[in-house]
């Protein structure tokens, strides 16, 4: 080392370019000065490794002088006495991964698989392409700088209300000649902390923190709305159809649309079917990757008779092919809404509602819920997921019933009232 001597201002003031003092009185404390004439202060130490480790406290000038650090070099040498390593610490602090990487990572994971949901079964490209959104809309712009060991449950408190208040909201670019309105509120802001928490679950398994700052942050109530069709709303549903059908609507966004009122099923299911999925003899079809994986679900008269039409649709293995290609149906959310407005019906209504209008109107009926559900593709805990095993005569029953139900509300005619009992089960 250089010459030691007390380090004050007169020392540090005659400090020539690319030299350096070395404090008398506190081992490894020095002032060192670049070419320029910043001059910083700095304490060299080892470790209890053995390891040499150069701290930089700060410039001279305020707040540093040689008396404050001084002090603070007294201070980072209590803490080396302990067993700490100033020096480490911060350069972990400053490489440490933000939200922002630790996203990245989490979609990266998902998007091959590796990240598992409570049923063992990997994320959906469907419900990435949500999360994505979430992330990129929300996450990143409050909290992507933010170091991930940083976060506090604070932190996930002002993010929810910012959501909350619109403060992420806007119009985002989604490909070229796309753009997605981004919209606040609670519900929004709900299930952008509850997508939070499963990234710091992620985060935890690997490593970079020791708890989730998600767990115990009193959320909004979602507030979603139960929607379903009133009896004028069903009416008017068919009256468009109808008149879909007339002015030569895509044959095959009509006909799913009424599978859909007449199935219960979720937009994906429907659009997605395929035509090896199906057993029209046993009235059945078998799903091999829905939303709560395998499914088999029993199929009405009517829903059999909707099918059977499409079989003049021409698009390969899908049964609701696309106006053009061989992808599904990109289009249909358009289409859902040229038949909404052919009926005068509400902006609100989804095919969502659709599906709730179903389970409703079985409901209405007396079915049960593990029937409902089994309908409609649930998977319950006991009963429901084996439920098309046990009992299909009464499930083909119970769709019939409601589908029924559906046409007559919709002003077209009913099926007939027979049941195929299916095959026993082995």
């Amino acid at each position: 080392m250089a010459d030691r001597k007390r380090i004050g201002l007169r020392e540090v003031r005659a400090i020539g370019p690319g030299g350096e003092i070395w404090d008398a009185a506190i081992p490894g404390f020095g002032a060192r000065r670049q070419k320029s004439t910043a001059i910083s202060y700095v304490l060299m130490y080892r470790t209890r490794e053995g390891r040499q480790r150069r701290y930089t406290i700060g410039r001279h000038g305020a707040p540093w002088t040689p008396d404050s650090a001084r002090d603070e070099a007294l201070r980072l040498l209590g803490e080396v006495a302990k067993g700490e390593d100033p020096a480490g610490d911060k350069r972990e602090a400053r490489e440490a991964k933000t939200v922002a990487e630790l996203c990245d990572s989490y979609l990266a994971d998902a998007d091959a698989g590796r990240l598992l949901t409570r049923r063992g079964n990997a994320k959906k490209a469907s419900t990435l392409t949500i999360d994505r959104g979430r992330i990129e809309r929300h996450v990143k712009p409050l909290l992507g700088r933010v170091a991930v060991s940083a976060v506090e449950r604070r932190d996930i408190e002002r993010f929810m209300h910012a959501v909350a208040e619109g403060k992420t909201a806007g119009r985002t670019k989604t490909k070229p000649r796309g753009l997605a309105r981004v919209r606040g509120g609670k519900g929004t802001a709900t299930r952008a902390v509850g997508l939070l928490g499963g990234i710091f679950t992620y985060a935890v398994r690997q490593g970079l923190r020791a708890d989730n700052p998600v767990h115990g942050v009193v959320r909004f109530a979602d507030g979603r709305r139960e929607r379903r069709l009133s009896d004028d709303e069903y009416a008017a549903l068919g009256a468009a159809l109808r008149q879909g059908e007339a002015k030569g609507f895509w044959p095959p966004a009509i006909a799913a649309t009424r599978f859909l009122a007449l199935t219960g099923w979720r937009k994906s299911e429907a659009l997605g079917l395929r035509w090896p999925e199906i057993d029209l003899a046993r009235r059945t079809a078998t799903l091999a990757d829905s939303k709560t994986g395998r499914s088999i679900r029993p199929l009405s008269h009517a829903a059999c008779d909707v099918l059977c039409s499409a079989r003049g649709f021409g698009g390969g293995e899908l049964v609701f092919p696309a106006t053009r290609g061989d992808g599904l149906m990109t289009g249909f959310p358009s289409l859902w809404a040229r038949i909404g407005k052919l009926g005068d019906l509400p902006t609100d209504i989804t095919p969502h509602v659709a599906r709730h209008s179903f389970a409703s109107l079985a409901g209405d009926l007396g079915y049960s819920e593990p029937t409902i559900g089994a309908l409609i593709g649930h998977r319950g805990k006991t009963i429901t997921s084996r439920y098309v095993h046990a009992a299909d005569a009464v499930l083909l029953a119970a769709g019939d019933a409601v589908a029924s139900r559906t046409l007559e509300l919709m002003g077209e005619t009913k099926p007939a009232a027979d049941v195929v009992p299916l095959r026993a089960a082995r």
